[in-house]
């Protein structure tokens, strides 16, 4: 198909990007589509999984299979071409041998290693490049891989169901299903493209969940981080997965649960609590910090009412994916255990990013004002 205006080639860029929001972790999702100075897509791509190849060297092969010259030729791509060998060759060496004649990316990336560096080889060969072209939208669908290049810490993202009055289940703890089908798959979409999803050892014990995604397709299952303070988590638990890490921090030491547990494949980490009185819990702000080293970008929380207030009252919490279903259930489990507050100027303050209508359900996108300003 040939699109008539920049504005177009830049939008079917980010089409291509989004295919990699749920492979290309700990890399960002880029995308790429090459055209010809006549306005004809020669070809497309986008970053693949963790070693493989990247979106522009996809595009270059794309055009290649079809037999294109890619002389002269425009990328468009959602990120800056990386200049550094890391698991695969720099992809701003790969467009210049290539001989693309003009780069339009969306951002610069925020890795130390490029960070403009690969917008001054492109130029110092000869090449034009033009950047700010759907910067917004590059950078919210990498949010966590700017969070952790920026901040060294992921995006944590909540993800609460609860019903229209706040409750997330029953006073006996019964939650399925509060929320619909529909609910539940778009969570699966959101589970899909983060790097982990983290829970609590409430929850592993009294649900035992797989936490896994299964209602949408996805070419890798995202890590799983569990806060067992007292590594209680159980050897036969159903969240032991073939394929997929599994990292548990405790506070408590308990060498042989941890062999144990270690024996089944998971990555036990002891951080307790620094400050008097926290010894037996784990430190989470600690914790993400150490997920940042381990390149987590997004943390997708599914947690207990217990974990999430902690969460929430240490300010760990970036932005808040709330779906609500159209019933009441009256006395019940609240969304986060936070305490009373003395006065509402303590409230936790948000803004809303997206009001969507998941019929019968709403989902909420609510975000901590400032966070994302890194």
């Amino acid at each position: 198909m040939n699109f008539s205006v920049p504005s177009d080639f830049v939008h079917q860029a980010h089409l291509q990007a989004q295919h990699a929001s749920r492979g290309a972790s700990p890399n960002p999702a880029v995308g790429c589509i090459i055209t010809s100075p006549t306005g004809q897509i020669l070809g497309q791509g986008h970053t693949q999984k963790v070693g493989g190849p990247h979106a522009e060297v996809m595009a270059l092969r794309d055009a290649a299979a079809h037999g294109h010259s890619v002389e002269g030729a425009t990328a468009y791509v959602t990120l800056e071409p990386c200049s550094h060998h890391g698991r695969t060759g720099p992809c701003c060496d790969a467009l210049i041998a290539a001989g693309i004649g003009k780069v339009v990316a969306s951002l610069a990336d925020p890795n130390p290693l490029v960070a403009g560096n690969g917008f001054a080889r492109l130029r110092a060969a000869g090449v034009v490049v033009e950047v700010g072209p759907g910067a917004e939208e590059a950078r919210e669908l990498n949010i966590g891989f700017f969070s952790r290049m920026v901040r060294k810490t992921p995006w944590v993202r909540m993800k609460i169901a609860a019903s229209l009055d706040g409750k997330t289940a029953l006073a006996d703890g019964t939650s399925q299903w509060i929320t619909s089908e529909a609910a539940r798959t778009d969570g699966h979409a959101w589970r899909a493209r983060a790097s982990a999803v983290l829970t609590g050892i409430g929850t592993v014990l009294e649900d035992d969940p797989r936490l896994d995604v299964r209602l949408v397709d996805t070419p890798r299952q995202p890590h799983l981080v569990i806060v067992d303070s007292q590594l209680q988590t159980p050897l036969d638990a159903r969240l032991f997965i073939a394929g997929r890490a599994v990292f548990i921090y405790a506070a408590a030491p308990n060498d042989a649960k941890k062999s144990e547990l270690e024996a089944h494949g998971a990555t036990v980490i002891h951080l307790p609590g620094r400050a008097p009185g926290t010894e037996n819990k784990v430190d989470l702000a600690a914790m993400l910090q150490d997920l940042g080293r381990r390149e987590i970008n997004e943390l997708h929380v599914e947690a207990g009412h217990k974990l999430n207030g902690s969460l929430i009252r240490e300010g760990l919490v970036d932005e808040f994916l709330v779906y609500l279903a159209p019933k009441f259930i009256g006395q019940g489990l609240d969304m986060a255990n936070l305490g009373p507050l003395s006065a509402l100027s303590q409230a936790v303050a948000l803004e809303f990013k997206s009001v969507d209508l998941l019929p019968p359900d709403l989902r909420i996108l609510a975000r901590v004002p400032g966070r994302d300003r890194f």
